[in-house]
C-alpha cells in the first residue's frame, strides 16, 4: 500500500506572512525614494536648449497659441532641416498678433542700434572737442607773449584751432613779402604746430579795397600768395609733413567783421592758420595772411 501524502494544515503557510511584509516595506521604501526626489531645473533647461539648437528651433510658441503641427515632434520644432539656423529667419506661419511683436521688435532693435551709434558719435565729439580746447591753451601759453604783443590770435571752433596771424608787422601793405622781423614768429608757431596733430590749412584773407598792380591783378592773387608766402616759411622746418598743408585764398570773400573801417579793414587783412581735427570741418575755412589791399 502507497504511503499516503501528509495532510496539508489548514490556512495560509506561516512564511506568506513574512513576504508579504517585506514587500508591504520594500512598497514603502521607493515611495519615500520617490517623495525626495527633485528635478535638477537648471541642467533640464540646459538639456532643452541643446536640444532646440540642434534641431533648428528659432522661436518658441506661446502657450495660447495653437500649435500648426500634428505630432509631438512638429509641436516643438520646426518642419525643416534638423540642421542648425543661425539666420534670422522664420519657417513657421505665426498668427496676426505674433507678427505684429516680431516687427515691433525688430524695430526697437533698430531703434536701438541708432540711438547706440549716435550716442557713440557725440560722446567722440565731445572728447574731440575737449582735446582741442586742452590744445589751444597749451597754445597759448606757449605764445604768450606775441599774443599780448597783438601780433596773433588763438581761439577754438569745435574741433579745429585758429591761430590767426594779425597784419600788424606781418607783410608790407599790398605785397606778399612777409617782414623780416616775423620770421622768428613763424618759426616759433611752426614749432608748436609741429607737435599738433591733425591738417593744417593756411588760407589768405584782404579787405574789400581792390587792388591791381603788375603782380597781383585781384585780392584772390594777393590773398594766395601771402598764404603759399606763409607755407614757405613754415615749411623751412624739415620736420612738419607737408602733407598735412593746404593753401587757400579767399580775397575779401570770408570778413571776420564789415569792411566800414580803417580799424575793420586792418583786422580783415589777416594770415589764419587753422588745425583740424575730425572728419565734420567745413571745407571751406582756412589760414590766410594778407595785408593791405
Amino acid at each position: 500500500m502507497a504511503d499516503e501524502c501528509p495532510k496539508c494544515e489548514a490556512g495560509l503557510p506561516p512564511w506568506l506572512a513574512t513576504f508579504a511584509d517585506l514587500m508591504s516595506l520594500l512598497m514603502c521604501f521607493f515611495v519615500l525614494l520617490l517623495s525626495f526626489a527633485e528635478i535638477d531645473a537648471i541642467r533640464f533647461k540646459k538639456m532643452a536648449e541643446s536640444m532646440k539648437d540642434a534641431f533648428g528651433v528659432q522661436r518658441e510658441i506661446p502657450l495660447n497659441e495653437i500649435v500648426k503641427g500634428t505630432s509631438v515632434i512638429k509641436q516643438e520644432f520646426s518642419p525643416g532641416k534638423p540642421e542648425p539656423t543661425p539666420i534670422d529667419e522664420i519657417r513657421q506661419t505665426t498668427t496676426q498678433v505674433e507678427k505684429e511683436h516680431l516687427d515691433v521688435k525688430e524695430k526697437g532693435m533698430e531703434d536701438s542700434q541708432a540711438l547706440d551709434i549716435d550716442e557713440a558719435k557725440a560722446a567722440v565729439q565731445a572728447q574731440l572737442e575737449q582735446e582741442v580746447q586742452e590744445q589751444a591753451e597749451d597754445l597759448q601759453e606757449l605764445l604768450e607773449e606775441e599774443i599780448d604783443e597783438g601780433l596773433i590770435e588763438v581761439e577754438t571752433e569745435q574741433t579745429k584751432i585758429i591761430i590767426r596771424i594779425q597784419e600788424k608787422g606781418s607783410f608790407p601793405s599790398g605785397r606778399a613779402n612777409l617782414n623780416p622781423d616775423f620770421f622768428e614768429v613763424i618759426t616759433k608757431i611752426t614749432e608748436v604746430i609741429t607737435g599738433t596733430p591733425g591738417n593744417i590749412v593756411v588760407a589768405g584773407h584782404t579787405d574789400n579795397i581792390p587792388i591791381s598792380t603788375k603782380r597781383f591783378r585781384s585780392n584772390w592773387e594777393l590773398s594766395s600768395a601771402r598764404a603759399v608766402t606763409v607755407v614757405h616759411a613754415i615749411l623751412s622746418n624739415s620736420t612738419i609733413d607737408a602733407g598735412r598743408i593746404k593753401i587757400e585764398g579767399h580775397a575779401d570773400s570770408n570778413p571776420l567783421v564789415p569792411n566800414d573801417s580803417r580799424e575793420s579793414r586792418a583786422k580783415n587783412r589777416r594770415v589764419e592758420l587753422i588745425i583740424e581735427r575730425g572728419g565734420d570741418i567745413d571745407s571751406g575755412e582756412v589760414i590766410d595772411v594778407s595785408g593791405d589791399a
